[in-house]
């Protein structure tokens, strides 16, 4: 067992959602004037809520992509309270959106320093080029997860569907370098 907890934080929830139905993006400009929407340069309109602090893309074809949550329940709430924003504001929508969270980043503390030569070759599946990153990039397995990790101990994981995934992710990997001795901590 690790002698310190990993301090875990999640940065980013990406979630998608498809409606079953194609949207008039240029009603949507004319009912919410707040909202970005230069289809010369992308096909997508930018509607940004302020609770929870989201930006969800709408595409013509109904399809819908959120960032920005905190978690998934915040993604799911966000994608959930654009629609209603959109029915009230007078905008038709048929059915429920359909969420999937896409990725999930997060960054993490393991409490101690990362010997990173040591633990290129201790995990396998890394990638570790100091002169073009500073950090060692490992593709764990399961959970199916990258991990960026950097010799101070801190680090990012990308690529979990679900926060227990980042939870068992960051534990896993601390837990692998404490048995393989390549983390080091002060007193």
């Amino acid at each position: 067992m690790p002698k310190t907890k990993a301090v875990i934080n999640i940065e980013n929830v990406v979630a998608s959602a498809t409606l079953p139905q194609t949207i008039d993006l240029n009603s949507i400009v004319k009912n919410f004037p707040s909202v970005e929407y230069k289809p010369e340069q992308f096909p997508g309109l930018v509607f940004r809520l302020k609770k929870p602090k989201t930006a969800t893309l709408i595409f013509s074809s109904g399809k819908m992509v959120c960032t920005g949550a905190k978690s998934e329940s915040q993604a799911k709430k966000a994608v959930n309270k654009v629609v209603q924003e959109l029915k009230n504001g007078g905008i038709v929508i048929v059915g429920r959106p359909e969420v999937q969270i896409q990725n999930i980043v997060a960054s993490a503390s393991l409490g101690g320093k990362v010997d990173l030569e040591k633990a290129a070759f201790a995990l396998g599946k890394t990638m570790y080029e100091p002169e073009q990153f500073p950090g060692l990039i490992y593709r764990m397995d399961d959970p199916k997860v990258v991990i960026l990790l950097f010799a101070s101990g801190k680090l990012v994981c990308t690529g979990a569907k679900h926060e227990e995934e980042v939870y068992k992710a960051v534990e896993k990997l601390h837990q692998m370098l404490e048995e393989e001795e390549i983390i080091y901590y002060e007193d």
